[in-house]
């Protein structure tokens, strides 16, 4: 189910650059969670191509490593999904009982989903605010993901000896993360951009609600091809470059193509920017918060801050968790942040609740 809420389970987000795995520990209501485990293990590029699993052994492998390395002992995980095999549209339909919203969910879902309804698993859930009873319309979140892709995930995670107990999408994780961290002023447009290695997750919350949501095609990846085109660098050289770590090329001219390619990343989060504002009667975004590896770009920050004239912040997925700094110290938990926000999201997912 994509909207389920019973036990916490392990967060695991197999994205196509590495494996997150988070661990929380609820700490009953209204005193947030603890951080129990959590871990980063690389994924080779071939392994995950334009969000589709090339290399099975590898990705169960390195599912098995990442578990392993940290000792999470948990096997029931939730999991997220993105891309072009994710279709989510928010529909208004006449209001119904929970019954007749069930008979016919299928056939309304056919109006929207570009797919044949039998390739797709849907899932729905009648928006807060809408109207419950009496004449009129309810909005309905409707998502639908391909079965292909859903069975292909979980037959990698089934063979590294776990359980997909949860299925969700990236844009929805990422949205937990940030409410489980953060109190938006009401009102308040936040855009979360989740740069990822291939996508980048784009959602835009108002009064704790999701209203807009968006996969594009750019990411981390651009930097690294970039630099290993420019530079003539190994991936791995690259990978390091990228982030402000040593290279032997000169940094001024790493500086320059990564500032190029904030320019292309910028440009692809206007125009989602620039769809939602002709689509939507929504005031403009206030702020954008980033997550993903790819977020801690040198310049980034600072870039998009500049280019859309609003605070730009990176989000911190453990801002309001209770981290015991002697099994997690600083230096090993802030370098990781950033990219762990979609595994924390999904940390606070549990089995069987809708």
């Amino acid at each position: 189910m994509f909207f389920s809420r019973s036990k916490n389970l392990v967060g695991l987000d197999i994205g196509s650059s590495s494996v997150k795995a988070v661990e929380l520990k609820e700490l009953g209501k209204g005193r947030g969670y603890q951080l129990v485990n959590m871990g980063i293990e690389p994924l080779s590029p071939e392994a995950i191509v334009d969000g589709a699993i090339m290399d099975s052994g590898l990705v169960i492998e390195t599912i098995q490593r990442v578990f392993s390395a940290n000792k999470i002992k948990g096997s029931d995980v939730a999991i997220s999904l993105s891309g072009h095999s994710v279709i989510i549209k928010k529909i208004s339909l006449p209001v119904m009982n929970p019954e007749e919203l069930a008979e016919s969910i299928q056939w309304e879902a056919e109006q929207y989903i570009p797919f044949d309804i039998e390739d797709v698993n849907i899932d729905y859930q009648v928006l807060d605010g809408s109207r419950s009873g009496g004449e009129g319309n309810m909005d309905v979140l409707l998502v639908a993901v391909k079965k292909d892709k859903i069975n292909d995930y979980t037959s990698v995670i089934n063979q590294a000896g776990k359980n997909a107990a949860v299925a969700d999408v990236d844009v929805f994780a990422l949205q937990n993360a940030y409410e489980v961290n953060y109190d938006p002023s009401p009102g308040k447009l936040v855009a979360l951009v989740n740069i990822g290695a291939a996508v980048t997750n784009i959602t835009i919350i108002q009064h704790g609600s999701s209203i807009f949501w968006r996969d594009i095609s750019v990411g981390g990846n651009h930097y690294t091809d970039a630099l290993c085109k420019e530079l003539n660098m190994t991936r791995e050289e690259a990978e390091m470059a990228k982030r402000g770590g040593h290279s032997e090329a000169p940094t001024d001219r790493v500086m320059s193509i990564t500032d190029a390619v904030n320019e292309q990343v910028g440009t692809e989060i206007q125009k989602t920017l620039d769809f939602f504002k002709t689509t939507s009667a929504s005031e403009a975004v206030s702020q954008l918060q980033l997550a993903g590896g790819a977020s801690q770009t040198p310049n980034l920050t600072s870039y998009l801050a500049n280019r859309f004239d609003t605070p730009v912040e990176l989000l911190n997925p453990l801002r309001k968790i209770q981290v015991n700094e002697r099994a997690f110290p600083p230096e090993r938990v802030e370098p990781m942040s950033a990219a762990i926000a979609v595994a924390v999201g999904l940390a606070t997912r549990k089995a069987g609740d809708k």
